[in-house]
């Protein structure tokens, strides 16, 4: 449990990990010892086509989870990895027959929320993504991406563009964690706001959008009137990304902590990253402006 800078309770969220249950390289003991150090608060263990139940371990609390995939190595042909969350039970999904929209609605019929990973590392096109119904949430970075894969562990273009085409989803960063070298592992997380770091508490921030994704820094996109406000923690540069393709939305310095923007007309979304002096990154949520 942490309290940002105006005083709210947030809890630290891990929502993407694997473990020797599958392809991970840590047991899930492992797991929990480390990301339990690393002051987590909550964590989903996401084996490949493992159903991980909820509990708790030492007063971390585990989330149900698992990953699901269709499609093989070629992105051309079409590769989708859905992570399910929060499920009450055991999505039964086969991914040898069952489509990306099966899996979706399978998933919320377990009760769970189905999550677009990794869109970039996977060449997700949005005009592909939006043939889809019922995501409800994307990862706008992946860390494992970034270290050992693809080298596209941010996917903030496909973001921006499905925006612009009406598609606003909450926004997770994760790790993914697989090969536990310090670069993939207790990385990327979310900061979700509730008081307890029970399922249900950040299942319900997710969904409200009560939370903002980080490597660290802390950032928090506001409405006030017309003009839009970006709080963070100190960074060296803040970020307004629109559907503009040309307005001016960046500060840079150091310890800044403040930002704000007054839109364009035309402009239909708004959110904000920050980047710190040590080169990690904060998002925040997508604000419609229609």
């Amino acid at each position: 449990m942490y309290k940002d800078i105006f005083g709210k309770t947030r809890q630290k969220v891990g929502l993407h990990i694997h473990t020797t249950l599958s392809d991970g390289d840590a047991t899930p003991e492992e797991v929990y010892s480390m990301y339990k150090a690393a002051g987590y608060d909550a964590i989903a263990l996401t084996d490949h086509r493992i159903y991980a139940e909820a509990g708790e371990v030492d007063g971390l609390t585990l989330i149900s989870g698992a990953e699901y995939d269709t499609g093989q190595a070629d992105t051309c042909c079409g590769v989708y990895h859905v992570l399910s969350l929060f499920a009450k039970r055991d999505p039964e999904i086969d991914c040898a027959s069952d489509g990306v929209q099966t899996m979706i609605d399978k998933i919320h019929t377990a009760g769970g929320l189905a999550v677009l990973a990794h869109p970039a590392w996977s060449l997700n096109t949005p005009s592909d993504i939006m043939q889809y119904n019922g995501f409800d949430a994307t990862e706008i970075y992946n860390a494992v991406s970034g270290v050992v894969q693809s080298f596209r562990p941010d996917s903030s273009l496909i973001v921006d563009m499905l925006a612009g085409m009406g598609r606003e989803y909450p926004l997770l960063a994760t790790d993914d964690a697989h090969y536990f070298e310090g670069r993939d592992n207790c990385v990327a997380y979310i900061m979700a706001e509730c008081d307890n770091a029970d399922s249900e508490s950040i299942k319900n921030a997710i969904i409200s959008r009560r939370f903002y994704a980080t490597q660290g820094p802390e950032i928090h996109l506001v409405k006030d009137g017309d003009v839009f406000k970006v709080y963070t923690s100190p960074v060296s540069h803040i970020y307004i990304s629109s559907n503009a393709a040309w307005s001016r939305r960046t500060l840079h310095g150091e310890n800044i902590t403040y930002m704000e923007y007054k839109p364009r007309p035309f402009e239909k979304y708004l959110r904000a990253f920050a980047i710190d002096s040590d080169g990690k990154t904060a998002w925040s949520n997508i604000i419609s402006l229609l």
